[in-house]
C-alpha cells in the first residue's frame, strides 16, 4: 500500500484514521493479492472455448464481485487519503485500472474490456519488492537510452556494410538477408538475438568465403559488449534504489529517535513537576 509522502510520518484520526488502517493492514493486503491472482487466472479461463462457455455465467459474476471489492477498497483510500491520493504516481495506476474494468461490456468502449488483464500489475502497487525492481528500471532508462542510440548506430552501420558486401548476389537468400537496408538492419537484430544466426553465417560463406570477418565481430561487439552493458546499468540502478530506500528507512528510524526523546523529555518534566 502507497500512502502519500505527506501522510507517511502522520496519524490519521478518526473515521479517516479507520478506513487508512483498514485498507493498509496486511491481512487486508494480502487479501487483494490472493484476489488480483485468482481474478487473473479466471480471466485466463474465460479465453478457453468448452471452459468459458460452460461456466460463463459464473466466471462473469466472480470478475463483478472482484470489481466491486476494488471500487469499494479504491472508495475508501480516497477518503482516507483525500485528494493527496492522486499525489502517488502507483495510486494514479491503481485508478486507472479499476475505472477500465468498469468500462461497458457493449459499445465503443468495449475494447478497453479486454484490458482488464492489466489488474495482474496491480501486485506491482501492493509488493514493495516488486515497486523496487520498477524504481530500478526507471532509473536505469537514461543509461539504457543511450546504449540503445550506440546499439542502433552499430547496427546501421553494419546493414550498410552488409547490403555493399553481399547484395550484389542474386541468389535469393542474400536478397532476403541484405537486399536494402531494411532487410539487412532486421538480419543484424536476427544475429544479435542469436536466433539462426549460424544458419545465415553458413549461407552467406558458402558464397563469401570470407564473411566469417563481417559476423564474428559483430556478434562479439553487439551481443557479447553492448548487451551486458544493459544488465550492468539494470544492476547500477538497482542498487541505487536500495541505497535510496535505506537512507529513507535511517530517516524515518531518526525521526521515530525524535519523537521518543521529546516524549521522554515531556515525562522528565512531568516527573520534577511532580516532584516540586
Amino acid at each position: 500500500m502507497v500512502r502519500p509522502v505527506e501522510l507517511r510520518n502522520k496519524t490519521i484520526e478518526g473515521l479517516r484514521g479507520r478506513a487508512a488502517s483498514l485498507v493498509e493492514h496486511r491481512y487486508v493486503t494480502r487479501f487483494i493479492s490472493w484476489l488480483i491472482v485468482i481474478n487473473a487466472i479466471t480471466l485466463g479461463f474465460e479465453t478457453s472455448n468448452g471452459f468459458g462457455d460452460k461456466y460463463h455465467v459464473y466466471l462473469h459474476l466472480f470478475d463483478q464481485i472482484v470489481v466491486g471489492i476494488f471500487v469499494v477498497e479504491l472508495l475508501l483510500k480516497l477518503y482516507a487519503y483525500g485528494l493527496r491520493f492522486f499525489k502517488v504516481g502507483w495510486n494514479i495506476f491503481d485508478f486507472i485500472i479499476v475505472a477500465i474494468s468498469l468500462s461497458p461490456n457493449s459499445g465503443g468502449l468495449a475494447i478497453l474490456r479486454s484490458l482488464r488483464i492489466l489488474r495482474l500489475l496491480r501486485l506491482i502497487t501492493l509488493v514493495p519488492q516488486m515497486r523496487k525492481v520498477i524504481g530500478g528500471l526507471f532509473h536505469a532508462i537514461p543509461g539504457m537510452a543511450s546504449i540503445t542510440g550506440v546499439l542502433l548506430v552499430i547496427v546501421y552501420v553494419f546493414a550498410v556494410l552488409g547490403s555493399q558486401f553481399f547484395a550484389q548476389n542474386d541468389n535469393e537468400l542474400m536478397q532476403a538477408y541484405f537486399g536494402d537496408v531494411g532487410n539487412s538492419m532486421f538480419t543484424m537484430f536476427q544475429l544479435i538475438t542469436l536466433d539462426d544466426w549460424s544458419d545465415i553465417a553458413k549461407e552467406t560463406i558458402k558464397l563469401y568465403p570470407y564473411a566469417w570477418m563481417f559476423f564474428i565481430p559483430f556478434i562479439i561487439i553487439t551481443s557479447f559488449a553492448v548487451l551486458n552493458l544493459f544488465i550492468g546499468i539494470i544492476v547500477d540502478a538497482l542498487n541505487i534504489v536500495k541505497e535510496e530506500d535505506i537512507k529513507d528507512e535511517e530517516q524515518n528510524v531518526i525521526g521515530e529517535i525524535a519523537k521518543l526523546n521529546a516524549k521522554i523529555d515531556a515525562l522528565t518534566d512531568e516527573i520534577r513537576t511532580l516532584k516540586a
